[in-house]
């Protein structure tokens, strides 16, 4: 585990790697393979294995600062998007394409711009209710925790009205071009961004949500300088559900034969419960030894584009796949 101390020491500001730390060494389901980590890396390493590129078919812009007020909430909705045993997963169809998960919120939020909704502005998320999420997400199936969805519409409409003189952008201007400032400032100024819990007394931080936003900026904004952040390379992978079983598959991440049993019986985990923690904590800490390994074979690559890449791999099936972890929550 010096290995892991040492590489919590890079870390600044957000204090994800320092918190999660204790998880990882004290974790009775879930466990780190290091050689397993060699193997993928081998598979990593190809110049020809790239992160996805922004996909502007699905997220809307118009080329103004407006843009950053709807990667907001689209971000504030990035969560669960599986079905429970039995149901219909829920899939949109956009432009001649159906799509499911994150692509299908960023088709949602597209084309509910398009349709007249304007959900850049805080004005407007406030008077959102019940009936226009139902029209904006509609599509087969439907979304999960459509209300909790709700809310954050108007807890970020709120927040942005009363702190921020009703513009995200005066927001991004108090980061000073500091991704880690700007997540302190969401996280301060919305809680439903702020994703952390108590493992055996101590606080973890994840952040999940808070993390992909100035990723999203930069992603969706790119030559703007507000979202130029000199200190993207500080952000940690993203702790969700899809990454893990990715990692798992690989044999990167190993589970105790109890987690792998209730995997299989597609249990779910509550919010907090110490064997989610325990996972999405070692999904982070697996993430940064790939990012390490890879950098000392010569490919310089920050933790999130690493995320971005596993999370591609996890779009096809994969040889011993075993069921995500279930858990629903607004965090991931």
């Amino acid at each position: 585990m010096n290995t892991l101390l040492d590489l919590s020491k890079r870390e600044t500001g957000l204090g994800v790697l320092a918190s999660t730390l204790p998880v990882v060494e004290l974790a009775r389901h879930v466990w780190i393979d290091e050689r397993a980590i060699e193997k993928l890396c081998g598979c990593l390493i190809d110049e020809s294995v790239q992160a996805p590129a922004w996909d502007e078919r699905y997220h809307w812009s118009d080329g103004t600062l407006k843009t950053a007020g709807a990667i907001l909430i689209l971000d504030a909705w990035n969560f669960c998007f599986w079905p429970d045993c039995g149901q219909q997963k829920w899939r949109v169809k956009y432009r001649g394409k159906t799509v499911n998960g994150y692509m299908a919120l960023a088709a949602c939020v597209k084309r509910a711009i398009e349709e007249g909704y304007e959900l850049y502005l805080p004005e407007r998320l406030v008077k959102l209710n019940s009936k226009d999420l139902k029209k904006i997400f509609r599509g087969q199936g439907e979304i999960p925790l459509l209300e909790k969805r709700l809310d954050h519409a108007h807890e970020i409409g709120r927040a942005l009205l009363e702190k921020w003189d009703g513009d995200f952008v005066n927001m991004l201007k108090a980061a000073e071009g500091s991704a880690v400032s700007l997540v302190e400032l969401v996280i301060d100024s919305f809680p439903c961004f702020d994703d952390a819990t108590i493992y055996r007394g101590r606080e973890v931080k994840f952040y999940k949500r808070a993390q992909i936003l100035p990723v999203d900026l930069m992603g969706a904004m790119r030559g703007e300088p507000l979202v130029d952040f000199h200190d993207i390379g500080s952000l940690t992978a993203f702790a969700d559900y899809k990454i893990p079983q990715v990692l798992q598959a690989h044999g990167v991440l190993r589970y105790s034969p109890e987690l792998m049993a209730l995997l299989e019986r597609q249990e779910g985990l509550v919010c907090g419960d110490p064997t989610e923690v325990e996972i999405r904590a070692g999904m982070v800490w697996a993430v940064e030894l790939i990012r390490r390994e890879m950098a000392e074979r010569g490919r310089q690559l920050p933790s999130f584009e690493l995320d971005w890449m596993l999370w591609n791999l996890g779009q096809e099936p994969m040889e011993s796949e075993w069921p995500y972890h279930r858990t629903r929550t607004v965090y991931y």
